[in-house]
């Protein structure tokens, strides 16, 4: 699969974009280690230490995510919000999610909390990355709620007519919670995780690998592409 990501800058690197966005796709898409990276490369004639897939990795997986946020096609205003936790360096941390009502990918953040401020960081990029939502299904999580509230009342100091439906049902949220799934199944090989930089650098490449998978970029049935 080719992928043309033009505005992420590759000067300096000693390999061809090509090879580095092949590198990191692979990675973010099948369970692999690093290792395995290496050896799957050099079978393609390509001889890369697992070091530098990692770089590479940790580098342009956030760059690429963010080009993919801004090519993504649109999405609905029924939202879906959850989040699973993530090991690093042995302590649990949590990964927040959120999809629309058809399981399209809206936007995540890795957190060390989870917490109102942590919820209201989601809220605000995601809104800032799809817009207003009309409706939100969250599970009990009070954080998530309160975040919600402090969306609702940015609304009221803003003059609208019009609040964010916040749901509170479990059964609702079924979707995202299967979409985990995804995530928690790519996880597992790769060991845990060093530093948050390089857990939330390696999920952005998984989730917007697994946003090419559900067809997001690209319009017609064409293939999936971040090409501008």
């Amino acid at each position: 699969m080719q992928v043309e990501v033009p505005k992420i800058d590759f000067k300096g690197s000693h390999y061809p974009k090509d090879v580095i966005l092949y590198a990191v796709f692979f990675y973010a898409r099948y369970a692999v280690s690093y290792r395995d990276l290496e050896e799957i490369m050099a079978e393609r004639g390509v001889v890369v230490d697992h070091a530098t897939l990692n770089r590479w990795v940790v580098k342009y997986s956030p760059l690429i995510a963010r080009e993919a946020h801004r090519r993504k096609s649109a999405t609905n205003s029924s939202w879906r919000m959850d989040e699973t936790y993530i090991k690093v360096k042995g302590k649990w941390m949590y990964f927040y999610r959120a999809v629309d009502k058809h399981g399209k990918t809206l936007d995540f953040k890795l957190s060390e909390r989870r917490d109102e401020a942590a919820a209201n960081q989601l809220f605000k990029r995601t809104i800032k990355n799809n817009g207003w939502p009309e409706k939100v299904v969250i599970d009990k999580s009070g954080a998530n709620f309160a975040g919600l509230q402090n969306m609702n009342l940015l609304l009221l100091l803003h003059g609208w007519f019009w609040l964010i439906d916040v749901l509170q049902v479990k059964y609702l949220n079924n979707m995202i919670e299967q979409d985990h799934r995804f995530i928690k199944k790519l996880n597992c090989p790769m060991k845990g995780f060093k530093s948050f930089q390089s857990a939330s650098a390696t999920l952005d490449g998984i989730e917007v690998a697994h946003m090419i998978q559900k067809r997001q970029f690209g319009t017609n049935g064409q293939s999936a592409s971040l090409a501008a």
